[in-house]
């Protein structure tokens, strides 16, 4: 017999989806760049934060199907079958995949998106300018790398003087 775990009572505090810090890249699941967009959790806590995450993705038109995620990145695992918005979404844990890293699935399992993971100490500046870097083509291929880059501060602008 298999049972399905509601990770969040639909009542409290779910909010479908509303306020979910994610970015997402129009071409999401075609495989064209390291990343397909970013996703920035308030917790390490996986059975609340996930069913927000599927219900934003729902929202912009995917209907995620499978979520994969390491293990060690989170405060507890999840159950392997989540019912969210009505639907069942089945999800795995694994200790050798990249704590920086989800995996999303849908279109009966033709799409695939890998999400970078905002760690949820991050400052929201950071976490703000990681978001928008993962949207963007020619990224490095190392969470660790796109979150330096997300850290480090632009040069300020100085427009020339001209002379009269």
């Amino acid at each position: 017999m298999t049972t399905i775990a509601r990770a969040v009572p639909l009542g409290e505090g779910f909010r479908g989806g509303i306020d979910v810090r994610v970015s997402l890249r129009d071409d999401a699941g075609a495989g064209r760049s390291a990343f397909d967009g970013a996703w920035f959790p308030r917790s390490r806590d996986l059975a609340t934060e996930l069913p927000e995450l599927i219900a934003a993705l729902e929202r912009r038109g995917v209907r995620v199907e499978r979520f994969t995620y390491a293990l060690d990145a989170w405060a507890e695992p999840v159950p392997r079958k989540l019912e969210v918005l009505g639907r069942t979404v089945r999800a795995g844990g694994f200790r050798s995949m990249d704590p920086g890293v989800v995996c999303l699935t849908w279109a009966g399992g033709t799409r695939r998106a890998d999400l970078l993971v905002v760690p949820p100490e991050t400052d929201v500046l950071t976490g703000a300018r990681a978001l928008r870097l993962c949207t963007r083509r020619g990224l490095p291929s190392s969470p660790q790398m796109v979150l330096a880059a997300a850290r480090s501060t632009p040069l300020p602008q100085v427009p020339a003087s001209r002379a009269v």
